[in-house]
């Protein structure tokens, strides 16, 4: 034969018959944690796409560096607790929610519900004959999630209409005029919540047409509300965390081009952030993880088209501006499960309800596995109040229906949160949720830590345990003069000791572990000396995850490629 890469492709395709034939379940599944399709035709098709990627330049994502926040519990959730007249109501979507696993609430602090009638003013009137506190329904919320243990991602948004000298005429969505009045209602909720909530996110979709107040969305005046609110948040509490708006993953170009619609593509609004300073403004971006038309496997970086792994082309952003430091939280997530019926128009994709149930552990496994780099990531979402939006395509992401009839993803995530946690490759710091501690630990700050912060042994026998998946462990630590001698026991083996004393301290990455089978390890780590320093894990997977199928589809499609192409002679 004139060409004996053909015989080979033929031979591989003849090769993936063989194992399509003896092995079809398998097969379809590999593929679909490839692609995220289910349909045979769709697979290759996919398959085809991920090996274009090959040729593609890769995406700088840094996966092994040291990030804040992103090793918090990545168990979220969305809700609309404010909309709920009876407070009972309220507290029995927290305790089913409690009850599921999750650990976030992501729960909107309205300004035009807090702060209604004018500027310092939090009294609610619009009950006649007598007003109350426009706290009062946010103060049960705070004290729900706390009676519950969860901890609260609030959404700051939704200006009054006397923020604006137009009012509402813009929409409920438009900025205020002055951001320094936006600023001081986000001092006002940490203030009476000071020590009580923590995590405050500014704004929702800035890049989207009708959140900005259905008028051309402006990146330069999101940063300005961004840093006038982080400067007052910060100053009413420097622990504060502030979470930058959520971007809507679009590829519109907005006002860019006659063709580009209404929103702005996420990835231009986020560098035009950039370039207005918004970098110090922010210390968590927050971005949305729909799947929308393929499953959460979906391998196939197409920026222009909406899946659930986008979040790496912000990443790739993120790294080029100098936030590799930075976590991705996934504020939004989910697949739709809207009922094919002409009235709705599908423009989130469609679903069944056990394709639903399947998904989501799907994607929070992925997150986890892949992007060391997200944090949380919010389910989108519990429940509405009332079902008066049912002929609204969004209104099919519901996990409960408005009488609490719970839908099967709220038991295929109460399934899947109630395992052990695992830390996954990547860098962590200490205060990863997989890590667990005893007496004898305290917090400790310093400019040469990894980020400023470490756990310190104050005496012998403080201890802490961790379940790690992957080949090896390293120990981010410090070997110095108030070191000590650590002991390390690895999957119940025989105990490893090291000595952390020197003359003088340095910082060291301590290798704990190497050459393990792929898989989840337990690690226990007792100090038996010394004020010995945890400043962080490295975990790392060292083997090659590229599927041996994926090499066998590419040779058939190759063949089949050169089949259509050979010429006579």
């Amino acid at each position: 034969m004139k060409h004996p890469w053909i015989a080979a492709a033929l031979v591989g395709a003849l090769l993936l018959l063989g194992v399509v034939s003896t092995q079809r379940a398998a097969v379809h599944d590999q593929l679909f944690a490839l692609t995220g399709e289910e349909n045979t035709f769709a697979q290759m098709r996919g398959v085809g796409q991920l090996l274009s990627d090959l040729i593609r330049p890769p995406l700088k994502l840094e996966a092994e560096t040291p990030i804040a926040h992103n090793g918090v519990n990545p168990f979220g959730i969305n809700t609309f607790l404010q909309q709920e007249v009876e407070p009972a109501k309220r507290e029995r979507q927290v305790q089913l929610i409690a009850e599921a696993g999750f650990h976030w609430l992501r729960q909107e602090f309205p300004w035009a519900d807090i702060e209604i009638s004018g500027k310092g003013n939090f009294d609610d009137c619009r009950n006649p004959p007598g007003c109350v506190s426009a706290w009062e329904k946010y103060d049960q919320i705070v004290g729900l999630a706390e009676q519950y243990g969860l901890e609260i991602l609030v959404r700051l948004s939704a200006p009054p209409n006397w923020a604006r000298a137009a009012g509402d005429q813009l929409g409920p969505f438009a900025p205020p005029d002055n951001a320094s009045d936006f600023a001081d209602y986000a001092a006002a909720v940490a203030t009476r919540y000071q020590g009580r909530l923590r995590y405050y996110q500014v704004w929702n979709e800035p890049n989207i047409y009708n959140e900005w107040g259905n008028q051309p969305v402006d990146p330069e005046r999101y940063t300005e509300l961004l840093c006038a609110a982080y400067a007052r948040l910060k100053q009413v509490d420097p622990r504060s965390v502030v979470v930058s708006g959520v971007l809507a993953p679009t590829a519109e170009l907005g006002a860019l081009n006659e063709a580009g619609g209404n929103n702005l593509n996420d990835y231009v609004y986020l560098q035009r952030m950039y370039a207005a300073g918004a970098g110090p403004c922010f210390d968590v971006l927050a971005v949305q993880g729909y799947g929308l038309w393929s499953g959460p496997g979906d391998h196939r970086r197409r920026p222009l088209i909406v899946n659930f792994g986008r979040n790496q082309f912000i990443r790739d952003l993120m790294v080029a501006n100098g936030d590799a430091h930075k976590a991705i939280w996934i504020a939004e997530m989910n697949w739709n499960v809207v009922p094919d019926d002409p009235l709705f128009l599908g423009n989130f994709g469609r679903v069944t309800v056990e394709q639903q149930a399947r998904y989501a552990p799907l994607a929070y496994q992925r997150a986890q596995e892949e992007w060391p780099w997200v944090g949380m990531t919010a389910f989108w979402f519990f429940k509405r109040a009332d079902d008066s939006e049912r002929n609204a395509d969004w209104y099919y992401f519901r996990m409960a229906e408005p009488d609490f009839t719970l839908l099967p993803v709220y038991e295929s995530m109460r399934a899947y949160m109630h395992q052990p946690p695992v830390m996954y490759p990547g860098w962590f710091q200490e205060d990863h949720w997989a890590v667990t501690w005893s007496a004898g630990w305290a917090d400790a700050t310093d400019p040469a830590y990894v980020l400023g912060a470490a756990r310190q042994a104050r005496g012998p026998g403080a201890r802490l345990s961790l379940t790690f998946a992957g080949t090896d462990l390293l120990l981010s630590t410090v070997r110095g003069p108030q070191g000590g001698r650590i002991s390390v026991t690895i999957d119940d083996g025989l105990a490893r000791v090291y000595d952390l004393s020197a003359g003088t301290a340095q910082a060291e990455q301590l290798a704990l572990a190497g050459g393990l089978p792929d898989g989840p390890h337990t690690v226990t780590i007792t100090s038996q000396s010394g004020a010995n320093v945890v400043d962080g894990f490295i975990v790392r997977a060292v083997s090659t995850r590229t599927p041996a199928l994926l090499l066998l589809v590419g040779g058939a499609l190759l063949g089949v490629w050169a089949l259509a192409r050979r010429r006579p002679g």
